[in-house]
């Protein structure tokens, strides 16, 4: 579908939050579409250097990109894997990881590194957020729980979880689910799953293929729905725009649109739904 993204104002860009943000491969994160457009500036956070060069190249100023390690303002050990995305806070589960196709090979520990963490609420270069983005291998919770005050003003999270305790101590998603809800967040929907088969049972045609055990995966969460009259108007369009745009969440979107015309006399909502059922160029 179309972005939507002409209708933010230039002078009001959204603001993402990317939380291990290093890029993989060739493939653009979803909110590509709304950087190229000039309406969303991006605030990444990647501590491996190489990695942070790459962002730092892709996503100049007015973006930035900042080496921290997110968590909770404390020391912490670093565990970094034969894998570059796979390092962690966390000590990989080996035992568990062993278990199943090709995962201990992809997180073997090859050095540990003391580092600091930094507060997401303690950083003066972050006042105001739409979106968070986050894939920080089990620190999900450790990074919420500090960032109180961010989240006041957040929207949209996407944060990856696990079902199972791939690295030693680390929340599951019962926990990250609990936790998100006392913040005022409701649950929207999941982005796939990581799934692996348990050895030795593999399928000769795809040894990626799995049977049915469920790992991890992409969550998405959204600002209590229920109570959308509490949210600024212009909060709204910019949530209804990352909706349509990175989630096709077309229905979720009309009723923030909505909720924003409820309080500013605007006609968001209406000229939204005649352009979703024409596929017209414009919603303003």
């Amino acid at each position: 579908m179309t972005s939507i993204g002409n209708i933010v104002p230039p002078d009001s860009p959204i603001t993402i939050i990317d939380i291990g943000a290093s890029i993989v491969g060739e493939t653009a994160p979803a909110y590509q579409g709304l950087i190229d457009a000039g309406v969303a500036r991006l605030i990444a956070f990647e501590p491996d250097q190489a990695a942070q060069e790459v962002l730092r190249q892709r996503y100049p100023p007015p973006h930035l990109c900042l080496p921290f390690f997110i968590g909770d303002g404390n020391s912490a050990t670093y565990y970094e894997t034969s894998w570059g995305p796979t390092g962690s806070l966390f000590e990989p589960n080996m035992p568990l990881l062993r278990m199943f196709h090709n995962l201990s090979e992809l997180t073997e520990v090859v050095a540990t590194h003391s580092v600091v963490t930094t507060r997401l609420d303690d950083i003066p270069e972050i006042t105001d957020a739409d979106f968070i983005k986050i894939d920080v291998q089990g620190a999900e919770q450790m990074v919420f729980e500090n960032a109180g005050r961010l989240l006041e003003k957040v929207t949209l999270i996407q944060t990856e979880v696990s079902w199972i305790e791939m690295y030693k101590g680390m929340p599951l998603f019962g926990e990250i689910d609990r936790s998100l809800r006392t913040f005022g967040f409701q649950w929207h929907t999941r982005l796939g799953c990581g799934y692996r088969s348990f050895l030795p049972f593999l399928n000769p045609e795809n040894p990626h293929a799995a049977f049915r055990q469920e790992l991890w995966g992409n969550v998405v969460y959204v600002r209590d729905w229920m109570h959308f009259d509490r949210l600024p108007p212009l909060k709204l369009v910019k949530l209804a725009v990352l909706l349509h745009d990175l989630y096709n969440s077309f229905d979720l979107a009309h009723l923030a649109f909505a909720a924003a015309d409820a309080q500013a006399g605007t006609n968001y909502a209406t000229n939204y739904a005649e352009w979703i059922s024409t596929e017209g160029p414009s919603v303003t």
